[in-house]
């Protein structure tokens, strides 16, 4: 498997707009949010969708590409804080190891509201960080799931919280490449990924099928999936660039101006 035919992809049904139905030419490396970013620094793949706040971390070793992401206007569905108690009543919170944006955003949320639990990193587990903790964050498929067997649990969808307190929609991921990369093939990895977006978002039988097999890969039903990949959108615009730009100087201390492939 050659590194600069391997594109890295989050091991959640919020890429599959990306990639289902890739060109097979192109070898996909799955894997949770946080674990992409060491994937690509380690030039496992050319190009990776890779948690915001990690970008923050690494920005002098990568840079981004143009148009695509992971994030939401308003709602996100898949970013969730879930609890046994209200959240000001939350002592202390579980969190995942599997996303380090989301990990951040909650702690800026929280801090902003003036609250100071304890947090503890947990295996993403519902029930299993419920039993130790007040409250605990979910990601992902999980998340999904954890909304859709417990509603009630639900206290905070994390993308609408920040677009309440900045204004802004929230950028979660990030597609990044290493800034050494051969960006002929860095540019055919992005033009492989933009095509199947293009085609999901103006080809009604491709979105069929991707939200098909969406449903067979997780626990939600077709007309959950529809509203999702409203939620969830993997491309960025004038306004979602600027509130990632708000975010990676708010939350994550970021003094560098984001730096674009091209």
């Amino acid at each position: 498997m050659s590194w600069q035919k391997t594109i890295g992809r989050v091991s959640f049904i919020n890429c599959e707009p990306l990639f289902h139905g890739l060109d097979e030419s192109w070898d996909v490396l799955p894997a949770p949010p946080a674990w992409l970013t060491g994937h690509l620094l380690r030039r496992d793949c050319i190009l990776a969708p890779i948690p915001a706040a990690d970008y923050a971390k690494n920005s002098d070793e990568l840079f981004l590409v143009p148009d695509l992401a992971i994030s939401s206007k308003g709602e996100v569905g898949s970013v969730l804080l879930f609890g046994k108690v209200e959240l000001e009543d939350m002592k202390t919170i579980a969190l995942p190891s599997d996303s380090a944006t989301s990990v951040t955003l909650l702690k800026y949320l929280i801090n902003k509201r003036g609250l100071k639990p304890k947090y503890i990193e947990m295996g993403p587990d519902l029930d299993g960080m419920l039993d130790k903790c007040d409250g605990c964050l979910l990601i992902g498929d999980r998340a999904l799931e954890s909304a859709q067997g417990s509603p009630e649990l639900v206290k905070i969808d994390l993308g609408l919280e920040w677009r309440n307190v900045s204004g802004h929609p929230m950028v979660f991921g990030v597609f990044a490449a290493r800034r050494d990369s051969d960006l002929e093939q860095v540019k055919l990895a992005y033009n492989a990924l933009v095509e199947r977006l293009i085609a999901f978002e103006n080809d009604p039988d491709v979105r069929r099928k991707v939200i098909e097999a969406s449903s067979a890969k997780s626990s939600q039903n077709k007309e959950r999936l529809e509203r999702y990949f409203g939620e969830v959108i993997n491309r960025i615009e004038s306004e979602d660039f600027t509130g990632l730009e708000s975010f990676l100087s708010s939350a994550c201390n970021m003094k560098d101006k984001i730096t674009m492939a091209w």
